[in-house]
């Protein structure tokens, strides 16, 4: 518990605790300003958003499909709401090309900020994780998924999901929705370290597909200027993308994070005393 204390005490001592949270409190604020859009329509009649995170409208006439969802409606064989889903699902899927696919993950998801909190207290009292497993396994929960909406005709786990639920149930009121909550907080606090999100999700899955080859990363520019305080792979919801981008100089690797399970939290560049981390492109070059 102690390390945890001083976790991020060198960013705050070089860079003023404002600067050292930069990037998280901007998510929040993201995370915290895009469930308001959507609930001005039930609560103020304001409907600049309608619908919720799987499937909505902007403004009246912007369609915007979740990726997943529309792949359980090819693999369910629903082939009515062709113009609108397809064209929602394009400009989803083009807008994460372009930012990053987890950026959903770490910026949109509501569930994030119940994960997060677990994270930290987890930390706090030193609870270990019961169990580990895979950062592979939310690619076999993606296949189930669509799986199972081609053998059933229909999407069974938007029924169980629980992004859909949470944002469903904060949107139109639900009681279930606490009891989704404190599953996957309790979850994440004492079965495993970020289990949800970074160990079974299918959405971060499908996020992380498209993320792997999306233009706005993460960059180690000035990685021969890390200390090797281990604080960025303290803090990173996905650390196994560091080591590459970080390490990777002898073996001519550049210094973008260009691993789709990426999250662009900017979590990394909030805690590096040596401003080592920095937003980019992968094609930027370093000056």
């Amino acid at each position: 518990m102690a390390g945890y204390q001083r976790l991020g005490a060198d960013a705050i001592a070089a860079k003023g605790w404002l600067q050292a949270h930069r990037w998280l409190l901007l998510r929040r604020l993201s995370q915290v300003g895009i469930l308001v859009l959507f609930l001005l329509g039930p609560w103020a009649g304001l409907w600049i958003i309608k619908g919720n995170l799987s499937s909505s409208l902007l403004l009246d006439s912007v369609p915007m499909t979740e990726p997943m969802v529309f792949l359980q409606m090819l693999a369910a064989g629903f082939i009515t709401p062709v113009a609108t889903a397809i064209t929602g699902v394009f400009i989803v899927t083009g807008f994460y090309l372009v930012v990053g696919g987890r950026v959903y993950c770490s910026w949109v998801c509501p569930l994030n900020m119940v994960t997060d909190a677990a994270n930290w207290l987890r930390e706090r009292l030193g609870i270990k994780p019961a169990t580990r497993f895979s950062y592979h396994v939310r690619y076999w929960m993606l296949a189930m998924v669509l799986l199972v909406a081609l053998a059933s005709g229909g999407m069974a786990y938007e029924l169980i999901n629980p992004v859909s639920l949470v944002h469903r149930g904060i949107i139109f009121g639900s009681g279930m929705v606490w009891a989704v909550v404190l599953g996957v907080f309790l979850f994440d606090l004492f079965v495993a370290r970020r289990g949800w999100c970074s160990r079974i999700c299918p959405m971060g899955a499908t996020y992380g597909l498209i993320g792997k080859f999306s233009l706005m990363r993460v960059r180690a520019d000035r990685r021969e200027a890390c200390n090797d305080c281990m604080e960025c792979f303290a803090v990173c919801p996905e650390p196994q993308v560091i080591r590459p981008a970080l390490k990777g100089a002898e073996q001519n690797t550049g210094p973008a994070i260009l691993a789709g399970e990426c999250t662009n939290c900017g979590r990394c560049i909030d805690i590096c005393s040596k401003d080592v981390f920095n937003f980019g492109t992968r094609f930027q070059v370093k000056q």
